[in-house]
């Protein structure tokens, strides 16, 4: 993965011990149970969905959620909530801090994510990435037109997106600045009226005695080093969902407004010690 510099050095992922290495071997055993059970399922599922509901998922919603929750679980995370999922048509946005965001966000609430193009073509986390409903764009300028219009189609289904308006993951212990280009796509004369933007702030905490970046995948990190140092973990940590109030779009002058103060909910919940820290 590609991200810009940090103040602190990614961290050694050293091969893990031979009870890491077994623990891995369960986990990973584990999830592909669920995924052997839950996707022929899924497929079956969204091939009757299609051609009678479209972009809406009234079912395979859950079984997305079914396999996120135990996902979530068999990585060893204690997923706790504060606040709960807005009911009104929208978007979620939250800070990122990993690849594991893709479980623990869809775990609590039947979202669809919005990712940039390259993600698709990522080994594991493309597959998992397009496993739940991932809509894909390009992050070019030039195709601010088109991202807005698929934006506007998945919005008018009915579907709540979900996307990381800092562009990339961190180490999970600050907030980068937002992002303001795909708030643009509330701002339809069609949608504006009816939509809200709930800022989420997801909070990681390590296991006992690890490092406090232990869940963050940052910097030049590849996926199945990290991985391996999740799964491999004798003790699990836990992750904080706090949803706020939602924002309501017809609120907001423009799209840097809205981004701005998602930004600053998200940053606010922060623990102090991390607000502090340098973008």
């Amino acid at each position: 993965m590609t991200a810009p510099p940090w103040p602190r050095p990614d961290p050694v992922l050293t091969r893990p011990a031979a009870a890491g290495r077994v623990r891995i071997a369960v986990r990973a055993a584990l999830l592909l149970s669920v995924l052997a059970v839950l996707l022929p399922l899924l497929l079956l599922v969204r091939a009757v969905e299609r051609p009678l509901a479209g972009l809406r998922r009234p079912v395979s919603g859950y079984i997305v959620q079914g396999f996120c929750r135990a996902g979530t679980a068999i990585a060893g995370l204690h997923l706790t909530v504060r606040g709960a999922p807005m009911a009104q048509p929208g978007a979620v946005v939250a800070n990122h801090a990993s690849w594991l965001d893709i479980f623990v966000l869809n775990a609590r609430h039947r979202i669809v994510f919005v990712s940039k193009s390259e993600v698709s073509g990522w080994p594991v986390i493309g597959f998992l990435a397009r496993l739940v409903g991932t809509l894909f764009i390009r992050r070019d300028a030039r195709e601010a037109q088109v991202q807005a219009i698929a934006l506007e189609a998945r919005l008018l289904a009915g579907q709540q997106l979900v996307f990381f308006p800092e562009g990339t993951s961190t180490d999970g212990l600050r907030v980068l600045p937002f992002k303001s280009t795909l708030f643009q796509a509330f701002f339809a004369p069609t949608l504006a009226p009816m939509l809200h933007v709930q800022p989420v702030t997801v909070i990681y905490h390590a296991p006992g005695g690890a490092d406090a970046a232990f869940y963050g995948w940052y910097g030049e990190m590849d996926f199945a080093p990290h991985a391996a140092q999740v799964f491999a973990a004798r003790r699990g940590g836990r992750v904080e969902l706090i949803y706020h109030t939602p924002l309501r779009v017809a609120d907001f002058n423009n799209r840097k407004a809205l981004a701005t103060e998602a930004e600053r909910t998200v940053r606010a919940a922060m623990p102090p010690d991390r607000q502090s820290l340098p973008d």
